[in-house]
């Protein structure tokens, strides 16, 4: 409701990106509510990532069919040129050290070079870090990530929706996500929005 037809036929190019950060879970519920059918869903994991996804999600990660995985020390990725960049990158949980290379243009690899690329590109590069508290390093990569057209959306969960499971909760952070992809959802309560 309140999304224009428009919207929701758009197809997007959608790169998730998934780094060693605690949170896996929000990488995971994001993932269930991306239809490869709609949009086309890219995703690469950190080498780290791939630890942090055994230790917190038991069954694995769960890719529906459709969805493209690649090897973050592959630069053949479609995503790692200009000219072929993902409307949108998420990265979900984002570490603060990839926070802080992408801050910095670091591109060692293909994960780094697609951040890089989405912002060069003027394209919606949105970045879901975990961490708490925060230095001063940390803001002032906020910052410079600001600055540069990046959208910050910590993995702040909301309380107001009543959330009862662990899965409910992360999905008030993963609904905030999609509202900033433009992905219509029904996945968390909209403030101060009256019961039928």
């Amino acid at each position: 409701m309140g999304h224009t037809a428009r919207e929701q036929k758009q197809a997007l190019k959608i790169l998730i990106a998934i780094t060693g950060a605690s949170g896996a879970l929000y990488a995971q519920r994001l993932l269930d509510h991306l239809d490869p059918r709609t949009h086309e869903v890219h995703v690469v994991l950190s080498h780290y990532a791939q630890q942090v996804i055994a230790e917190e999600l038991p069954d694995g990660l769960r890719l529906r069919e459709g969805v493209r995985k690649h090897n973050v020390k592959s630069m053949n990725a479609p995503f790692a040129s200009g000219s072929n960049p993902p409307d949108a990158m998420v990265v979900i949980p984002c570490t603060m050290g990839t926070l802080g290379r992408v801050a910095h243009g670091y591109s060692e690899d293909v994960l780094l070079r697609a951040a890089d690329v989405v912002l060069k590109e003027k394209k919606k590069l949105i970045l879901v870090p975990r961490e708490t508290p925060l230095s001063l390093v940390h803001v002032k990569n906020f910052e410079l990530l600001l600055l540069a057209g990046a959208i910050l959306l910590p993995a702040n969960p909301s309380f107001y929706s009543g959330a009862k499971t662990i899965t409910q909760l992360a999905d008030t952070v993963v609904a905030r996500v999609l509202d900033h992809l433009g992905v219509p959802n029904q996945l968390a309560p909209r403030w101060a929005e009256e019961s039928e």
